[in-house]
């Protein structure tokens, strides 16, 4: 084999025996089991492009996560659980600021009838819901596609 070797990953048997519990939960996100089966391999002796060759990922992505696994192993099981472990760092980007009130405003928006508003359209689109929480000073802007993803959101968790 050419190159470097990667670092060694050493597993505490009830380490492994919590990834390989973690492994077994039906409610498990596929994301997590991965990344479980990355430390699991990378801990028997694989190389990372062995693992990845096994579950058919990138080489850049088994050695990303081998790089945060070992990253981690000096903090304490107790400090930080194994799912916070092998779970996404946080994304960049502004957080939303729209509270629960105007969710309301604007889930209670779409359930009147556009006409009501004196839309002359049947059903609420995207850019006419966002236009109109504007126009209503909900919110001071609103993109069409954000306005149908919190109606989707708002909706959805109701039923």
């Amino acid at each position: 084999m050419r190159g470097p070797k990667p670092p060694v990953v050493e597993l505490a048997p009830e380490v492994r025996q919590d990834l390989e519990a973690l492994l077994r939960r039906h409610s498990l996100p596929q994301q997590l089991a991965v990344r479980a089966r990355i430390i699991l391999a990378a801990a028997d002796g694989a190389n990372n492009s062995q693992i990845a060759r096994l579950l058919d990922l990138e080489v850049d992505t088994v050695r990303r996560w081998r790089s945060r696994w070992l990253a981690f192993t000096p903090i304490p099981l107790a400090d930080l659980a194994l799912e916070e472990r092998l779970s996404d760092v946080p994304r960049s980007g502004r957080p939303i600021h729209i509270s629960a009130e105007q969710r309301c405003q604007i889930v209670a928006l779409a359930c009147e009838a556009p006409k009501e508003a004196g839309r002359p359209i049947s059903q609420w689109t995207g850019r006419e819901i966002a236009d109109e929480v504007v126009k209503r000073g909900i919110l001071p802007k609103l993109s069409p596609r954000h306005a149908a993803r919190l109606l989707k959101k708002g909706i959805s968790s109701r039923i």
